[in-house]
C-alpha cells in the first residue's frame, strides 16, 4: 500500500480549539491505524492546548472517508448543516456555551506573493488585467468577504511549504496545506504559477469562483497517490468524469490517464454513456489516447450495421425455440420502432433487408403450401405456422417504419398461394388469413396507403379465403379483434368507387346470411353504401333544386 505524504488533518479555519476527523468507512488494517494514529495526534495536541483561554471542544467535522482511506471535502449542504447545528455530532457537549463559527475567509490577496487560479469554467486573465481590477474589485471582495463563512482546512500547515486556497461560489473556503514540489510535478498549471523566476516562491495560490471545491480537493489528493486509478475505485461514473475535468484544467496528465483507465474498465450505458461520449471527445486533440474508449459505442466499418442487422433477422426468422422467438421479436421490434426517425439513410438499408426477409418468408409459405396439398402432416403445420408468424412480425416492422405500402402490393400477387389455400384443411391454414386480416385493419387506420387498385385486388384475392377462415380465428387466435377486423374491412371497401363497393358488399350480404357469426359483420359499410346509392342521389337532386330558384330570383 501507498502511504500518503500528505497527512490529512481537516480543521475549521481561524479556531484556536482543534478540531478532529473521525473516520468511519476504513478498509485496510494499516489505513485504520494510520487515520487512529492521526486521531490520537490531534487529541494529544488538544490536551497540550488545555491551557489556552477557552474551553477545548472536539467535535467531528463532516469529512468522507472512503474504505480506500481517500478523503475528500465535504458537500456545501452538510457544511451549512454543521454550521447551523455545531452539537449534532455530540451529544456530550451540550452544557457548554455554542460557539459562533462564522470566521470569514480572507480576502483575495493584492500582493505580489499570491498567485490566483482560474476555476474550471474560467480561463486564466492576464496579469495587467488583474492589476487594472484590483483598485475597482475592493467592494465586491468586501462581499466576498462577508460571504465565504465557512472554511474547512486540509493538510498540516507545520510540516507543508504551500498554501491553496479554494473559494466556492456557495460561501465555502477550503484551505489546503500542501507540498510545493508534488503540485509542480505533477501539475502543469501549479508548476506555472509556482515558477520563482526573479523574486520570492509564492506561499499561496488562490481559486476564486470555484464550481466544484469538492472535487479540487480529492484532484490535489490525487497527486500523492502512486497508483491514481486504484483510488477512484467504487467511485461513480459521474464523480470520475468531475474528476477527470478538474485533472485536465490543472495539466494534470497522470490524473486524466488514471480516469481514462479506470473509464475503459467500467462499464456505462444510457445517460452515463452519453456524459462520457462527450468528456472524452473534448480531450481527442489532446494526446491521452482516447480511441480505445471511443471504439466502444463507434465503428470504423461502415458496411457493419447493415449485414449485421441481415444476420440478426435471418437468426430470428429460423429460430425454433418458442420463448427465445417470441421474446426477440418484440426486443428487436421495439429497437427498431425507436430508430424508426432517423433520416441519414439507414431507413433504407432497413427497407431493403426487411422486403428481403419478406420475399424469403413467403416464398418459404408457398413451399409449405404446395406441399402440404399433397401429403399433409403436423410438422408442415407447425412449419406454416412459423412462417405465418414471421411475416406478421414484419409487417409490424414495416407498419412502424411507415413502408407497409409495397408488402400490400407484394401479398396481393401471391394468387397461387390464395389458391392453395382453398385446398388445405382450416386448421392448417387459418393462420395465414391473420397477415390479410392485419392489412385490412392497417388500411382502416391509415398506416399503410396502397393504391385503389391494390386495395381492390386485396378484396378480391383474399378477402374469401379470410370469410372461410372466420371461424377459426375467432376460436383458435388470441390476439385477434372481430370488431377492429370488421371495421377495417368495412373502411377498405368505402374506399373504392361505388361500383365495386355495391359488387363486393351484394356477394357478402349472400356469405353473411347463410353464416350468420362465422361471416364478418360488415353492417355499418353496408348501411354507409346504402346511403350513398338510395338516399344521396335524391338529396343532391333537392339541392341542385333549391340552387336553381336562388339563382332566377337573384338575376
Amino acid at each position: 500500500m501507498v502511504l500518503h505524504r500528505f497527512l490529512i488533518s481537516p480543521t475549521i479555519s481561524g479556531q484556536e480549539s482543534p478540531e478532529i476527523v473521525r473516520a468511519t468507512r476504513l478498509s485496510r488494517s494499516q489505513e485504520t491505524r494510520c487515520e487512529a494514529g492521526l486521531q490520537l495526534e490531534g487529541m494529544e495536541g488538544s490536551r497540550r492546548r488545555r491551557g489556552s483561554p477557552g474551553p477545548a471542544k472536539i467535535r467531528t467535522v463532516p469529512i468522507a472517508v472512503t474504505p480506500e482511506g481517500f478523503w475528500c471535502c465535504p458537500s456545501p449542504a452538510a457544511l451549512h448543516k454543521s454550521l447551523k447545528n455545531p452539537h449534532h455530532h455530540g451529544g456530550g457537549n451540550k452544557q457548554q456555551p455554542q460557539q459562533q463559527y462564522k470566521t470569514p475567509s480572507a480576502p483575495p490577496s493584492k500582493a505580489p506573493s499570491v498567485q490566483t487560479a482560474p476555476s474550471v469554467t474560467d480561463e486564466p486573465a492576464p496579469a495587467d488585467e488583474q492589476q487594472n481590477q484590483s483598485a475597482t474589485e475592493a467592494a465586491p471582495d468586501r462581499q466576498q468577504e462577508q460571504q465565504h463563512k465557512i472554511c474547512v482546512g486540509f493538510g498540516r500547515p507545520e510540516t507543508s511549504d504551500l498554501t491553496v486556497m479554494l473559494y466556492g461560489k456557495e460561501g465555502i473556503a477550503v484551505r489546503m496545506s500542501v507540498h510545493r514540489d508534488v503540485l509542480c510535478q505533477s501539475s502543469v498549471f501549479f508548476a506555472e504559477r509556482l515558477a520563482s523566476g526573479h523574486g520570492a516562491p509564492a506561499p499561496c495560490v488562490e481559486i476564486h469562483d470555484c464550481d466544484d471545491a469538492e472535487i479540487y480537493v480529492e484532484t490535489v489528493g490525487l497527486m500523492y497517490c502512486d497508483e491514481a486509478k486504484h483510488r477512484l475505485l467504487k467511485q461513480s461514473v459521474s464523480r470520475v468524469l468531475r474528476t477527470m475535468k478538474v485533472a485536465d484544467v490543472l495539466g494534470f496528465h497522470a490524473g486524466v490517464k488514471s480516469c481514462l483507465d479506470y473509464l475503459e474498465a467500467v462499464p456505462w450505458v444510457g445517460v452515463e454513456e452519453d456524459n462520457v461520449v462527450s468528456s472524452i471527445r473534448h480531450l481527442q486533440s489532446k494526446d491521452y489516447g482516447v480511441s480505445p474508449l471511443l471504439k466502444r459505442v463507434t465503428s470504423d466499418n461502415l458496411n457493419s450495421p447493415s449485414a449485421t442487422l441481415a444476420n440478426i433477422m435471418e437468426m430470428v426468422l429460423t429460430s425454433t425455440d418458442d420463448r427465445g422467438r417470441r421474446e426477440m421479436k418484440a426486443l428487436v421490434l421495439n429497437l427498431l420502432k425507436d430508430s424508426s426517425h432517423c433520416t441519414d439513410g439507414s431507413s433504407d438499408i432497413c427497407s431493403e433487408i426487411l422486403y428481403s426477409s419478406c420475399r424469403g418468408c413467403l416464398n418459404r409459405l408457398w413451399q409449405l403450401f404446395a406441399e402440404a396439398s399433397e401429403d399433409f402432416s403436423a410438422k408442415v403445420t407447425r412449419q406454416i405456422t412459423l412462417e405465418t408468424d414471421n411475416l406478421l412480425w414484419l409487417v409490424e416492422i414495416l407498419v412502424n417504419q411507415r413502408i407497409c405500402d409495397d408488402f400490400v402490393a407484394m401479398w396481393t400477387s401471391q394468387s397461387e398461394l390464395a389458391v392453395l389455400h382453398a385446398k388445405l384443411p382450416a386448421a392448417s391454414r387459418y393462420t395465414v388469413s391473420c397477415i390479410t386480416a392485419r392489412l385490412f385493419v392497417g388500411i382502416g387506420k391509415g398506416e399503410m396507403l396502397p393504391s385503389k387498385n391494390i386495395r381492390l385486388l386485396l378484396l378480391q384475392v383474399w378477402l374469401q379465403a379470410l370469410i372461410d377462415d372466420y371461424s377459426w380465428l375467432q376460436c383458435s387466435c388470441r390476439s385477434f379483434d372481430r370488431k377492429l377486423v370488421e371495421e377495417g374491412i368495412g373502411q377498405t371497401i368505402l374506399t373504392l368507387p361505388l361500383e365495386d363497393q355495391r359488387s363486393i358488399l351484394l356477394s357478402w350480404l349472400g356469405k353473411f346470411l347463410k353464416l350468420g357469426d362465422n361471416c364478418p359483420n360488415l353492417q355499418r359499410a353496408f348501411e354507409v353504401w346504402w346511403r350513398r346509392t338510395f338516399v344521396r342521389p335524391y338529396v343532391n337532386q333537392a339541392e341542385a333544386a333549391n340552387v336553381l330558384p336562388s339563382g332566377r330570383s337573384s338575376s
